[in-house]
């Protein structure tokens, strides 16, 4: 899976120009011009043989007056169709690869319900939602959430873009989303931050100076299997490389087994249950 750009053309706003067109982009390395066009960025996740991409879209934040949205909205339908345009060339050409369009509208629900319009009459293979978990608070992400999903399909996939923490994964699977993607996981690794079913440990704090437990007692991963505590943290200390990659390997291995549980709980009938323990549980603050 890969994205189009479009979060870095909201997150690197001083360095970009959006036009109808596409996006002017000026290089933070080397200061050089670049311009890129809705259709560019299919054939560029066409190049790396990405199995699902997303098209271009312009992501906005939380608090914007409705013009802004408005118009973000305008620019963001036209360049999903232009990107389905150019999918279905390349497919012509051989490439096997998904596009999912994606809803924004930004937290308004009219803007919102004429984007899932637009999203969902596009004879796509699935659909991102788009433009939550950017700066709004829980209780707002969750009403805005819902609303979408109601607005979509059932019968294509449904993805929602850029969240990782627990919380926010049991709240869209609820509300019946399939995928969701964030890099949390490894960036919380990279700053020694450890997801545990007792809540979020740091790894950098003292008390684990020459404490012998794993991570986490209730993990099944090599790293909990095999490091202390004390270790992690003298990696962590240390700066070493090996400090970021076994802390992103354990916190993939935690959400990969959630996922699992999850899929268990929902065949078994009691995902609400399970969301509650498994939350009462991450909250408990016994780390």
């Amino acid at each position: 899976m890969t994205d189009s750009g479009g979060f870095q053309v909201f997150s690197l706003a001083p360095l970009r120009k959006i036009e109808s067109g596409g996006v002017a982009f000026r290089s933070n390395i080397d200061g050089s011009s670049h311009f890129f066009p809705p259709e560019n960025v299919v054939q560029t996740q066409v190049k790396l043989n990405s199995d699902i991409q997303m098209q271009l879209d312009v992501c906005t934040g939380y608090g914007i007056e409705r013009k802004e949205a408005e118009k973000a909205l305008k620019i963001t339908s036209s360049w999903a169709e232009r990107a389905m345009k150019e999918w279905n060339a390349q497919r012509e050409l051989g490439y096997k690869g998904m596009l999912f369009p994606i809803v924004q509208g930004n937290f308004f629900e009219d803007l919102r319900k004429e984007s899932a319009a637009l999203v969902s009459s596009l004879d796509s293979p699935g659909i991102a939602i788009g433009g939550l978990s950017v700066g709004e608070t829980p209780a707002v992400f969750a009403e805005v959430l819902q609303y979408t999903m109601k607005l979509l399909p059932d019968t294509k996939p449904r993805y929602v873009m850029g969240i990782g923490t627990p919380e926010y994964i049991l709240e869209a699977v609820a509300d019946g989303v399939d995928m969701f993607d964030c890099v949390l996981p490894t960036r919380n690794g990279r700053n020694g931050s450890y997801f545990t079913h007792h809540g979020m440990l740091s790894i950098k704090q003292e008390r684990f100076m020459h404490d012998q437990s794993p991570i986490d007692a209730e993990c099944h991963c090599k790293v909990c299997q095999t490091y202390s505590r004390s270790y992690l943290r003298h990696l962590f200390k240390e700066q070493e490389i090996l400090s970021a990659m076994l802390a992103s390997y354990h916190n993939l291995y935690f959400l990969h087994n959630m996922m699992k549980e999850v899929r268990t709980a929902i065949q078994e009938d009691r995902f609400a249950s399970y969301r509650e323990e498994f939350l009462k549980q991450f909250h408990s603050d016994a780390v």
